[in-house]
This record gives C-alpha cells, structure tokens and sequence, in this order.
C-alpha cells in the first residue's frame, strides 16, 4: 500500500472513552463485540409526560473516583466525563509532561451542547428565586470550552487550546483540526476529543419535539436499528471520547505504542437544510473522497466504514447512498457498520467514541455487528454487519460523522506502517 506526503504524520498513542457501555476502552469493545445494547429506561428524571422514556445511560459513574470533590461539583456533567475520558488516554499514551515542553502539547476538544445538565438546574433555580439564585460557576460550567481549560490546566498545557462546536460531528472536527495544528508544526501532540450529557428534560424534550427520537418505548434495546426497515428516530447516548494525537517522529523518540495512523480528512458543507440530509448524501461523498484523496489512497483500499448511522429513516437512506455512490460495485464488499445501534447517539462526542471504535478495529481485524437488523430495508443494502460481530481485514477505514447544519466530517485512519 503506497503513501506519499510531504506533511508531518500524526498517529494515535492513548485512547480513553466513557460510554453506556463501559468506562474503559476495553469494556465498551468487548461489549460491543457481544452486541449488548446499552439501552434503557431512563433513571435521571420523571419521564411520564414525554413521548421518549428510554436512552442510552452512562451507568456506574461516579466523579469521585477520578477528581476532588471540589471539581466535580464545579464542572457539569459532560466535562466530568470529558475529563476522565482525557484521563485514561493520557495514561494510556504513557505521557510524561514533565519530560514535555508543555508549550508543544495542545487540548482541542468540544461538546455539541455543553452543560445542558448546569442550564436545567440554574433555570429552574432562576424561577423558583430569582437572579440572586444563580451559581456563580453557572457560566463556566455551562460553555463548552470549558472542558479543552480544565485539561489544560490540570496538566499545566499551554499549547494550541480552544473548543470545537459542530453539533455531531463536533469530536471528529476536533480531531480533524488536532491533527492540521500537528501537521503544519505548532505542536506535536495535542488531547483531543469531546463529551456530551444531555439526556435531561430539556434534551429529551428538545429532541422529541424535533421529531428525532425513536419512541420505541416498549423495547428500548432495540429502539437503535440503523439501516432496518422499522427504525423511527436515533436513541440519545451519552459519555466522552478522548485521543492522543502526536507527531510520528516525537511518539517514535519517546517509544510509544501506535494505534494507528490518521492519515486523511475531509471537511464538506451540505449547504441544504438545517436538519436533513443533502439528497442521496452529496455533501457525505464529497467528505469521504476527500478523506481518502487527503490520505493518498484510492477508494479499492478502504476495507471499512464506521458510519454515522444513527437509525434515522432519511439520515441513514443517505448515507447508504453516498457510499454507493463513491464506491460503486465494490460499495457491498466493504464492511459497513453503526456503532450507534448499541451505544445510542453521543451527539458531539460520538465521532471520537466511533474513531476508537475504528482504530480497534484495525488493531483486531474485527468489526462490531449492527445489531436489531430484523427486517431488511432494500435501501440500505450493504454489507452492515447483521447482529453477530465478524473477523475483517482492516488496514484502511473511514469514521464518518454528520452534524446538523449540514455539517459532515469524515476521518481516515490506517495501520501504522514506517
């Protein structure tokens, strides 16, 4: 496989995720191998006067086993998530930063919403007693930067710092631009990732009356089924994804363990609708050849795809398009799988959850089923790996991730070869 670039290579060396299926990188992938579904009635709130009663929870968290209490009463919940997640990448990574020059490693990291959690508790503070009610900490624990800050300075990095906020494609535009600071030389290693928590009565709500959500409350378990026939909406997730990214030479001086490497991306514009789709997924095909241009491959290499997938009836129609569309007859021999129908939809953190997904992938030579595929939809005919996980070569892989706002990301990760 032959690759060409001039720019400065950037590969994965630590991952860390907090899902509805694990807290560690290791207990999600092997639950998602088991095709567990994460799915349940939801427990944070009285759900009786909403159309949605379920979602994909984060069990078993408990900040106080990862941060001072201090912190953890000062952050909102998705940075809670955001931090831990950064946590067990670092670690992970093995990173010394007293060895580092702090000004090299920079934090790029978003939410899609923010504190969603911070902004339902003040509100209802704010009626009940007025503005005197109101945290002082009820601003910075409510904007979504305020996470790539904390991790800045809980590890004293004084790099490349900011937030990405592109809805759910937010953690993958955050990769993507971690690797661009990497590529054209202002650090060579950067954290970055991104969290969400918004399974709350505001999110719940928001999100039904948009008419999103699955309402499959009868069986929440198989409410996520992207590419079946009977899906009617996304299952909302939660948690925080996190990645090491680092220049090739800086991880191979230091002798760090290498994922993988991320070698394209594509960043495109729908330019059609808030919401939907540009018909048969334009703007996707355009996001996925870029990122396989980007890399200096061709379209017969890539052996799989981890999509949005978020069992919508038009989001996935589209989808199932675009890759037929760019990839033609060799559309069906690709692996194409939604890591979404068991951990529901992380909103801006699900592009980093699903990249460490990919990454395993290309570390096992596995991909995960797409579980709940009960009845075939004749317009979403590929190969998405039907309930049961399979054995599959994966040297070259595309994470793709769509936003609202017709905003799509796709990022191409390959086996590290020097």
């Amino acid at each position: 496989m032959a690759f060409e670039n001039k720019k400065r290579r950037v590969v994965v060396t630590g991952m860390g995720v907090i899902t509805p299926l694990g807290l560690s990188v290791k207990e999600m992938w092997n639950a998602l191998l088991e095709g567990k579904s994460g799915a349940g009635p939801i427990t944070y709130f009285d759900t009786t006067a909403f159309e949605t009663k379920f979602a994909c929870e984060v069990k078993g968290f408990d900040p106080l086993n990862y941060m001072d209490r201090k912190v953890a009463q000062r952050v909102d919940l998705f940075t809670q998530y955001s931090l831990v997640a950064a946590q067990e990448a670092i670690a992970d990574a093995q990173l010394k930063f007293e060895e580092e020059d702090r000004e090299r490693v920079g934090v790029i990291f978003g939410s899609g919403i923010g504190g969603m959690w911070t902004y339902h508790k003040q509100f209802m503070a704010f009626v009940e007693g007025g503005p005197r009610r109101l945290s002082p900490f009820f601003i910075p624990m409510l904007i979504p930067d305020i996470t790539a800050g904390r991790i800045s300075m809980q590890y004293g990095l004084k790099g490349p710092n900011y937030a990405v906020v592109s809805a759910c494609a937010t953690s993958s535009h955050a990769i993507g631009d971690a690797a661009m600071l990497i590529q054209r030389g202002d650090a060579d290693v950067i954290i970055t990732g991104g969290g969400e928590a918004s399974i709350c009565p505001m999110g719940i709500g928001g999100f039904n009356a948009l008419r999103a959500l699955s309402t499959r409350n009868d069986a929440p378990e198989k409410a996520s089924r992207p590419f079946d026939k009977e899906r009617d909406g996304f299952v909302m997730g939660e948690g925080a994804g996190a990645l090491v990214l680092e220049e090739l030479s800086h991880a191979l001086k230091r002798g760090a363990k290498i994922y993988a490497e991320l070698a394209g991306i594509g960043f495109t514009a729908d330019a059609h609708h808030i919401t939907e789709p540009a018909p048969g997924g334009e703007g996707a095909v355009r996001s996925m050849r870029n990122a396989i241009r980007d890399a200096g491959l061709t379209i017969e290499e890539v052996d799989y795809i981890n999509t949005h997938g978020t069992s919508t009836p038009v989001g996935d129609k589209a989808e199932t398009s675009a890759i037929k569309t760019l990839f033609g007859e060799r559309a069906k021999k690709l692996a194409v799988n939604s890591t979404k129908s068991m951990i529901g939809h992380l909103l801006g953190a699900a592009g980093v959850v699903e990249s460490v997904v990919t990454i395993m992938s290309i570390q096992t030579n596995k991909v995960h089923p797409t579980i709940n595929q009960e009845v075939p939809d004749p317009e979403c005919d590929l190969n998405v790996i039907p309930n049961v996980a399979r054995e599959w070569t994966v040297d070259v892989a595309l994470n793709n991730t769509f936003g609202f706002g017709g905003h799509n990301a796709t990022l191409l990760f390959k086996r590290f070869e020097e």
